[in-house]
């Protein structure tokens, strides 16, 4: 008996099953495709809306963020106090003791010469005024050009109206009763996240459905608590040696107040190329105020620019090594995107703020913005390729 099909019949493909497999799949993708596109719209909108918020209500906001970070910060140094069987009340409250100590001692250091200085900044002001006329008299020929200008433009002069503003001793009464407001409840709120962090953990491990779940957020918990604290740390001890070797060269050059110099270095340098900036422009002006030569008053602020450069190229990217490298165009942004929101506050906080949210992207899923606009999927992990595969 033969098996062969006969002459007259239509043999079936044998990917004809798969046709509507292949359809189905298709439109999911199209459907997965826009809803990825209304994601990113939804997050271009609140980025774009978020500073608003935020600023707004920058009495509730900022408190919170900064006892976050201070959270994140200050858990393993509480974590370590009760390894020697300090309960934990004690040991929370210990940790932001300790915190508070450094902070004070730091801004002592720096606030006390501060106001003897300032008592010298109207002498330091007519001393730059002095080297600047000599400057101006020795390139009198622009003088003189401007002045050919200005006639032959025939520009006149207009009389400006000035309105009187707040001076700063009323600007700084009307902002000290919210910036005491803030800092309480910042202390207040880290103090109660860092003697709840067992709670929060337990919850956050134990009542998970899943296995994978819970492992997935110890695991993430972990990792952001180990960049921060690890970076602030680890930022803290290298800002403390440009500290003592500001401290050693002003010292060493004659400065007034070497200490107070060696302090504002160390602080200045949590802000990532603000802060050295200001450390510049701050040691040129203290060094034409006090010298009698300028080139002399220039030597403090290019001493610094050396041992900056020095820093942030060969000592700071050793030691931090590759996990904590970031792209410098993401610090500016995040610079400028929390000073915008909270000023010197926001841009203290902005790097810790960054190196949090690089993390739980790292652990969530790191979208494919530029892949995703010439049509790849919002996500390298493509659901429907692994539901193809399989």
């Amino acid at each position: 008996m033969s098996t062969e099909p006969e002459a007259g019949a239509v043999r079936r493909p044998a990917d004809a099953p798969a046709a509507p497999r292949r359809r189905t799949l298709a439109f999911a993708a199209e459907e997965l495709r826009l809803i990825s596109a209304l994601v990113v719209l939804m997050a271009v909108g609140l980025f774009l809306a978020l500073p608003f918020v935020l600023s707004i209500g920058s009495v509730v906001f900022l408190p919170l963020v900064t006892a976050i970070i201070l959270t994140i910060v200050l858990s393993p140094v509480a974590d370590w106090l009760a390894r020697f069987g300090i309960p934990n009340f004690l040991a929370s409250f210990s940790a932001l003791v300790v915190f508070l100590s450094v902070v004070l001692l730091g801004l002592t250091a720096v606030l006390r010469p501060a106001v003897t200085l300032f008592d010298k900044a109207p002498a330091m002001i007519e001393r730059i005024g002095e080297h600047f006329t000599n400057l101006q008299g020795s390139l009198v020929w622009v003088s003189r050009l401007n002045d050919q200008i200005t006639r032959i433009v025939g520009a006149e002069q207009e009389d400006q109206v000035v309105l009187a503003g707040p001076t700063m001793l009323e600007q700084v009464a009307f902002a000290t009763p919210t910036v005491v407001l803030e800092v309480l409840l910042t202390f207040l709120m880290a103090f109660f996240m860092i003697e709840s962090r067992v709670r929060m953990r337990r919850r956050l491990l134990l009542d998970r459905r899943h296995f994978g779940a819970s492992l997935k957020a110890a695991r993430v918990m972990r990792d952001v608590q180990d960049r921060v604290a690890a970076y602030i740390l680890t930022v803290g001890l290298i800002n403390l040696g440009v500290g003592v070797i500001v401290g050693l060269g002003a010292w060493a050059l004659g400065l007034d107040a070497p200490i107070m110099w060696g302090g504002l270095a160390a602080l200045l340098n949590f802000l990532p190329y603000i802060g050295p900036l200001m450390m510049i422009a701050l040691l040129t002006l203290f060094g034409l105020g006090t010298a009698d030569v300028p080139l002399v008053g220039l030597l403090p602020a290019a001493a610094y620019l050396g041992l900056h450069a020095v820093e942030s190229n060969l000592v700071t990217p050793a030691i931090l090594g590759a996990r904590f490298t970031m792209n410098p165009v993401l610090i500016l942004l995040a610079l400028s995107y929390f000073s915008w929101i909270w000023g010197v506050t926001g841009a203290l906080l902005s790097v810790p703020i960054l190196l949090t949210i690089t993390a739980l992207i790292d652990h969530l899923g790191k979208p494919n913005l530029i892949g995703f606009l010439f049509g790849e999927p919002l996500f390298h992990a493509n659901v429907l390729e692994l539901s193809d595969d399989s």
